[in-house]
């Protein structure tokens, strides 16, 4: 019973030694190429994101379409009481015109986060700069000589 006791205090002690050993490097980010790779990694998730954020409002617009037509005047007509013995006249529904504003601003993020990407894509390694040396070739001005 103790040589399993001391077995079990042997391994858990070894398990701690591996935790603590555990150590996050950010040297490489340090680096201008790490931190670009950092770039070209942020530049995917903003545009996963800016997808997600495309399908969420997207969604929510079509879910109020629904809200509005389902508290609508043709309410009226699907209750019981008011076919029968009742008649009933549909008043108003309280204002959306929030709920209206929020798929706006919601729109209006999706295209901010675009933006976001195409300045974070031009940061990146995957936007390359023109080529200056081909238009000297095509008969541009010569670079200056003899500095």
């Amino acid at each position: 019973m103790a040589s399993n006791i001391y077995l079990v205090r042997q391994r858990i002690s070894r398990l701690g030694q591996r935790m603590s050993s555990f150590q996050l490097n950010l040297n490489p980010l340090k680096e201008p190429l790490g931190f670009i790779k950092v770039l070209e990694w942020d530049f995917v998730v903003t545009l996963v994101a800016t997808f997600l954020w495309l399908v969420s409002t997207s969604a929510w617009a079509k879910a109020l379409t629904d809200i509005k037509i389902a508290t609508g005047p043709g309410i009226v007509k699907e209750l019981q009481p008011c076919n029968r013995e009742v008649t009933c006249y549909f008043g108003s529904v309280t204002s959306m015109g929030s709920l209206n504003v929020s798929v706006i601003f919601g729109f209006l993020n999706m295209i901010l986060w675009g933006g976001n990407a195409w300045f974070v894509y031009k940061e990146t390694s995957l936007h390359s700069p023109s080529n200056t040396s081909a238009s000297h070739s095509q008969g541009g001005i010569p670079p200056p000589s003899g500095i």
